[in-house]
């Protein structure tokens, strides 16, 4: 005898379901399984950003007179860190705020496609 559920309940059952499951004629696909693990990092590298302007120095010559001069002035800021690290046998790079150190925690997410014809 089949069973009639509200889709609301429907959903929330698939929501906790890792499987995608069948409700009339629809196909609800669990939502995205998340895990967290570490990753190995290779390399970071400080990413910055340069600004030259010029200030104003007084500036005197050997006779007394003293006038303004524009100096150019070069600013370094740190303003990211480009990340090269591995998981599993794979090299990733991305660009973070802060240095994360010798490991990197990363999110692993994994959601299923449905409805696309895989080639064999």
């Amino acid at each position: 005898m089949p069973v009639n559920l509200p889709l609301s309940m429907a959903l929330a059952m698939s929501l906790a379901s890792p499987l995608p499951q069948q409700v009339g004629d629809e196909t609800l696909v669990p939502a995205e399984q998340v895990r967290y693990d570490y990753a190995e990092v290779l390399r970071v590298q400080p990413v910055e950003q340069v600004v030259t302007t010029g200030v104003l120095e007084r500036r005197c010559s050997e006779d007394g007179k003293c006038r303004q001069v524009r100096v150019p002035k070069e600013l370094r800021r740190t303003i990211g860190y480009d990340v090269d690290y591995t998981y599993r046998g794979s090299k990733y790079r991305s660009r973070l705020a802060q240095d994360p150190g010798r490991r990197l925690r990363i999110r692993i997410g994994i959601t299923p496609v449905i409805g696309t014809r895989v080639q064999p």
